[in-house]
């Protein structure tokens, strides 16, 4: 008899409300739960094909060991001893900085898996956590902390009062309004705003599904975001068009920012963003003077050595003109769990990489350092890499380097529902639990939601038996390591104890695990109508809970930083700008005279999800689209076999003429490329479309966040042949 359950999809922030129709452990049909308050309106193909990699051919069904060039399923006794055994034997000859562990976005989007691989990690004692957030995120994160005081504090957008829309590196007509916060139906939303008057100006390269809606599109050159929008604060500053009082009492650091813009020329400017001075001005001016406005930036900012400048200059229009905590601009949301205390309560131990002596962002090193981290001897080389929910290969920057510095490990452990491309060298695959399949609590990111927002998504089926969630997964490697989770002496006799207590009574909840965090996290959070939230509350909600509306005023109360202000003018910003204006306006090398770009996709997320077919429209992750007038240059005809090359790489895609790109510019999409194995049958690997991140050098970063070129790089086209 089909059952139906309610629940929430975990591919993104937007968290959208599903409808899960199943029969005995078989989904049969996912639809949007319309019942649910808030977060619906957003539900795309993703969720509603999700049953399909939980039922992939292909899918790892119980751990599997590298024997010879093959796979063997064993058992997770075996497995968990094996590589625990591995584990310590690598840290007593090099250290606990001799493991690493690589996270995607999927590990995100659980409530409990980066919880406690953080917790495994501090058990080994290593420093050396990587994440994905060094190739599209990191920017974000240094500017938060620099200006509010925490890498986590990031304002929300308040859609429904704003008269102009300035976007930039986004296109929110395909992602929604949702990247580090989440606004649901919030393109559908500032689209009605726009009837009723608003202003929406976007900036980006190519001419995306949102600027077509637009009222200005700013096709501004790969990577020169920061002059277009130091020009507006100049614009601004110079012409007195600041909020004097935020400027006064909000900010500090004004100064140092009218210093910096005195040093620069408009018209210098201009040239290097690509775009006329009298487009500059009108913009900056309409902008500052509308009454109610907001800067968005998203990962389009951020993929290019200049983002950081770039993403902090986004936010300084929004505080200089005072769009901080205001009906139409940005605002903060703390949500009922507090995250930003629970991450000062959890510190982060300062590290610098062993190589380049780089600092961490938001808790995890550069993905572009990975590779000679493990290929350089040393004490603290890498020599044992766990990759969670990750395809780094695929993800990163010169993923070919990556490929050929994994397959030297001593030890590579892949936890997936599939064996990707960063899994191939794999000596162990251990198989993951979907989210279809788990229970998770909405909690560390409700900070990140446009209104106070809970919900506690239930499992829809069981897992595979010998699937594991990730949590359980690390909570036995620390047992069987022995060495105590957490870096929590004691703490492993008492999940021992529990997991005792709890099959003698038959009683699943007494082990130790995340619902006693998730129930902590409830118990211990903000207050609404004067009261706790109960745990039978949430339970009581199976299609989420608004627990009130929207309020302004809690901003500053919630900023980190000694001073309780916002820091406008941060000096390794400023200094950073100020090299900038000192080099000369950027020129493509002669050899690579293009400049390479990326565009959304509904339905990929990055490098995840592409493996399944039919989920994308025919010819995605295959196509190189080239401007008209670059094009003829090449001699290159729409259908073309092309070839596109880098100082360090190349591939072969199909030519698409199109004039949605600026000139100079060339689109291929990211996350392509990845190979699906099959390591129980041994078929052919599958594969669909090209890895264009192949074509990016990761030695070059932005010197503040730490990211590599990824769409600013310079390529050539030429006919294939």
């Amino acid at each position: 008899m089909p059952r139906t359950v309610h629940t929430f999809c975990r591919y993104c922030l937007a968290s959208c409300g599903i409808e899960v129709t199943v029969d005995g452990n078989h989904v049969l049909k996912i639809a949007p739960d319309k019942q649910n308050p808030h977060s619906w309106q957003d539900f795309c193909a993703k969720g509603r094909t999700a049953h399909q990699s939980v039922d992939h051919p292909r899918r790892i069904l119980a751990p599997m060991k590298r024997v010879g060039e093959r796979y063997v399923e064993t058992d997770w006794a075996e497995a968990i001893g094996d590589i625990a055994a591995r584990l310590n034997a690598i840290v007593e000859s090099g250290g606990p900085d001799a493991v690493a562990a690589y996270y995607g976005n999927p590990a995100g989007y659980s409530s409990s898996n980066l919880m406690f691989m953080n917790g495994w990690l501090d058990a080994v004692g290593t420093n050396n956590r990587y994440a994905v957030g060094s190739v599209d995120q990191n920017a974000l994160h240094v500017v938060a902390e620099e200006m509010f005081g925490s890498p986590l504090m990031v304002p929300v957008s308040d859609v429904d009062n704003c008269d102009f829309f300035l976007i930039v590196g986004a296109n929110p007509a395909v992602s929604a309004w949702n990247w580090v916060e989440s606004v649901p139906g919030g393109w559908r939303r500032a689209l009605d705003r726009r009837r009723r008057g608003a202003k929406i100006v976007v900036v980006d390269p190519l001419r995306t599904e949102t600027a077509d809606h637009a009222d200005v599109h700013l096709a501004v050159r790969p990577g020169q975001d920061w002059a277009l929008l130091l020009a507006m604060v100049k614009v601004i500053l110079d012409g007195g068009l600041e909020h004097r009082a935020d400027c006064r009492d909000l900010a500090t650091g004004t100064d140092e920012l009218r210093n910096l813009v005195a040093a620069a020329d408009l018209v210098d400017l201009a040239g290097r963003c690509g775009l006329p001075v009298s487009q500059i001005i009108d913009t900056a001016t309409d902008f500052a003077t509308a009454e109610h406005a907001m800067v968005v930036t998203r990962t389009g900012v951020s993929l290019h050595l200049t983002g950081t400048v770039a993403e902090w200059l986004g936010q300084v229009l929004n505080v200089i003109t005072g769009r901080m905590d205001r009906p139409g601009g940005r605002r903060f949301e703390p949500g009922y769990v507090d995250a930003l205390r629970l991450a000062d309560l959890a510190g982060t131990k300062p590290h610098t990489s062993r190589l380049r002596g780089r600092g961490m962002v938001a808790g995890a090193h550069a993905l572009s350092e990975l590779p000679d981290e493990i290929t350089t001897a040393g004490r603290g080389q890498i020599r044992a890499v766990l990759i969670n929910s990750g395809n780094p290969v695929v993800s990163g920057p010169d993923g070919a380097k990556l490929d050929r510095a994994l397959a030297g490990l001593d030890l590579l452990v892949a936890i997936d529902f599939v064996q990707r491309e960063s899994h191939r060298h794999a000596h162990w695959l251990l198989p993951a639990v979907h989210w279809l399949e788990r229970d998770d609590l909405l909690a560390l990111t409700s900070g990140l939601h446009d209104e106070p927002y809970l919900h506690y998504g239930v499992r829809a089926v069981d897992p595979p038996p010998q699937a594991r969630e990730e949590w359980r997964i690390f909570t036995d490697l620390a047992l069987a390591m022995k060495r105590p989770l957490f870096g929590v002496r004691g703490i492993n006799g008492f999940i021992r104890g529990s997991r005792a207590l709890s099959g003698l009574t038959g009683r699943p909840g007494i082990e130790f695990g995340p619902r006693w965090v998730d129930r902590l996290l409830v118990a211990t959070g903000r207050k609404f109508n004067g009261r706790r939230i109960r745990w039978r509350d949430v339970l009581a909600h199976p299609h989420g809970w608004v627990l009130g509306p929207r309020e302004f005023g809690r901003f500053r109360d919630a900023l980190r930083t000694e001073d309780k202000r916002v820091h406008v003018a941060p000096p390794e910003f400023v200094a950073r700008a100020r090299e900038l204006l000192a080099e000369p306006p950027e020129r493509p090398p002669a050899d690579y005279p293009l400049q390479l770009a990326n565009r959304r996709s509904r339905h990929s997320m990055n490098s995840w999800l592409n493996e399944l077919p039919g989920l994308h429209p025919a010819g995605r992750g295959t196509r190189v689209v080239i401007h008209p007038d670059d094009a003829k240059r090449l001699s290159v005809a729409d259908g073309d076999l092309v070839r596109v090359s880098s100082r360090v790489g190349a591939v072969e895609l199909t030519a698409s003429v199109d004039d949605r790109p600026r000139p100079g510019v060339v689109v291929i999409d990211h996350g392509w490329g990845s190979r699906v194995f099959d390591p129980r049958g041994g078929s052919p690997p599958q594969v669909y479309g090209v890895n264009r991140n192949l074509l990016v050098d990761g030695d070059p970063v932005d010197p503040l966040s730490q990211t590599a070129a990824l769409n600013s790089s310079y390529v050539s086209v030429a006919r294939a042949g």
